[in-house]
């Protein structure tokens, strides 16, 4: 019986509107303090769609939003200090969720994000599916997710990138939808170090990786393999 409900719920994902469920993350938070709307985070011109082409430049911060970064406002953080990013409403689809730094040459408000990045956080699977119940997301309906700056990073300015890959999708190559944000901070208290491993966005992802391409729903998924690099806790 439960193989029967996760192939129903699979049939009623392909007939809904394309954007139930799609979700942005729109305020910065920094100790526990909550900005405004696109106060710090660069906003996008498609809303809350997500970046379905790992191939497009636009899986760096969303569609449009190098246009708005010279009036995104730039956040001073120490490194060490827990930051993070609030849901517009709450993550609707199951995946994992992720967060990247990139240090940016000059300011950050001018910065592209074409040079390196490196992985500070991530979410993966709550619970694998057994015979009893679906496998479940660590990030399933958050409302706002909060994470640590590493400690061992230079100072300077970055872009902020917060990532989830909702996976309802997943059977079809590039079906997989990236639902990302960028917030611009300065950081100071940095003790330096060698952050890594580096990544370049584009060039992040392979479309046919197994934690990209799969399908989710049958058989019931007993393991997972996370995209991207290993997490850098310096």
């Amino acid at each position: 019986m439960m193989y029967f409900s996760i192939i129903s719920v699979a049939t009623l994902a392909a007939i809904l509107p394309a954007a139930f469920g799609h979700y942005n993350f729109n305020r910065f938070i920094a100790n526990g303090v909550t900005t405004q709307d696109y106060e710090y985070i660069r906003r996008m011109t498609h809303s809350n769609s997500p970046v379905t082409s790992v191939a497009s430049t636009d899986m760096r911060c969303n569609y449009g939003t190098q246009a708005n970064a010279a009036s995104t406002k730039t956040y001073p953080v120490t490194a060490g200090s827990t930051v993070g990013f609030t849901v517009a409403d709450s993550i609707g689809h199951g995946g994992p969720l992720f967060a990247y730094m990139s240090k940016a040459p000059g300011p950050v408000s001018s910065y592209d994000g074409s040079g390196s990045w490196f992985k500070i956080y991530e979410l993966g699977i709550k619970n694998f599916a057994d015979d009893k119940r679906a496998a479940a997301w660590a990030a399933d309906g958050l409302r706002k997710v909060e994470f640590k700056l590493p400690r061992a990073i230079p100072d300077g300015e970055y872009l902020l990138r917060l990532e989830h890959i909702a996976l309802h999708g997943a059977q079809t190559v590039g079906g997989a939808q990236a639902y990302v944000s960028c917030a611009q901070i300065k950081v100071s208290g940095g003790s330096g170090g060698n952050p890594g491993p580096m990544v370049k966005i584009p060039g992040l992802y392979d479309p046919n990786h197994p934690g990209l391409h799969f399908n989710p729903y049958y058989p019931p998924l007993k393991n997972y393999t996370m995209p991207g690099p290993k997490v850098y806790v310096g």
